[in-house]
């Protein structure tokens, strides 16, 4: 059962799509926000990317359509290997696909008991049971610092690697367990959310890949394309607005003699785009969704 696109009509407008153009969801999932693409091209193509192998079960049967299992971070070497560069416009919608989210075996919920996994590619080494019981604790404090933005994140991390001195620490129940004490009385669920959403990051080195996307973008897309992000947490949100409107993540300005701004996007939302209320009640995932957009320049 899948969820609808968060922010689907917002979206496909602002990718202000050309019946005839070339364009890349690199963020596949479900399929949903692909075949409102699909829907609106004539002779165009669509490329899509997705690193988890169960999203090929949605696959599009469309020879104008191409999924790809692999992980964005490689757009420009496939777009090239298709013939497809440069493109019209990308979207990313940087969620948690619903089909993982609703896969208790795949550690993704706080509400299934399941494996400490959190691996969007399941054929990559590195899990989240493996971050708990091996990461020293200044490794933990870091990741829960960074990626949890946690005041308290030496003390979750201390109480981490004191527990796993009893045994391997191997499932969601066993993690809450060891750290409810920290969570706040009636805040548990935000609590552990924020703890699942740090070890993710860290698993799946999330952070880092999206600035590889953001980069790349810079070449990927033609003058007057679009760049559309769907981001859920403030970290991503960050880098997203910085790049749209400056061209680096830390948002400074360069300028040329007359003033005007040198960056190779520039912005179409002033300030990101959320969900309304009927959405929201439809769609709860969709609460902390930020959309923003950006068109290619000259610049850059």
């Amino acid at each position: 059962m899948y969820h609808n696109p968060v922010l689907l009509k917002e979206t496909i407008d602002l990718l202000a799509i050309k019946p005839e153009g070339i364009y890349v969801d690199v963020t596949f999932g479900g399929g949903g926000h692909s075949r409102a693409i699909l829907d609106k091209l004539t002779t165009g193509r669509l490329l899509a990317f997705d690193q988890d192998k169960d999203a090929l079960n949605n696959n599009i049967n469309d020879p104008r359509f191409q999924l790809i299992n692999q992980n964005f971070k490689f757009l420009t070497n496939f777009l090239k290997f298709y013939r497809a560069f440069p493109v019209d416009g990308i979207l990313a919608d940087l969620g948690i696909s619903s089909f993982q989210i609703d896969n208790p075996a795949r550690g993704f919920s706080t509400r299934f008991e399941s494996d400490l996994d959190l691996r969007m590619d399941q054929s990559s080494g590195v899990s989240a049971r493996h971050v708990i019981n091996s990461y020293n604790v200044d490794d933990l404090k870091r990741i829960f610092k960074l990626f949890g933005e946690f005041d308290n994140a030496y003390h979750i991390a201390q109480r981490l690697v004191n527990a796993r001195v009893e045994g391997e620490i191997s499932s969601t129940s066993e993690l809450k367990e060891i750290l409810k004490s920290f969570a706040e009385k009636g805040r548990e669920n935000k609590f552990f959310a924020r703890i699942f959403q740090a070890l993710r990051i860290e698993v799946n080195n999330e952070l880092e890949v999206l600035k590889e996307l953001l980069i790349q973008s810079n070449n990927a897309i033609k003058p007057g394309g679009r760049l559309v992000v769907i981001s859920y947490h403030s970290l991503e949100d960050r880098l997203v607005k910085n790049h749209m409107r400056s061209g680096n993540f830390e948002g400074e300005l360069e300028k040329d003699f007359y003033g005007n701004i040198l960056a190779p996007f520039k912005p179409l939302t002033r300030k990101p785009i959320i969900s309304g209320e009927e959405e929201l009640e439809g769609n709860p995932r969709s609460r902390s969704a930020k959309l923003r957009a950006a068109e290619r320049t000259n610049h850059g």
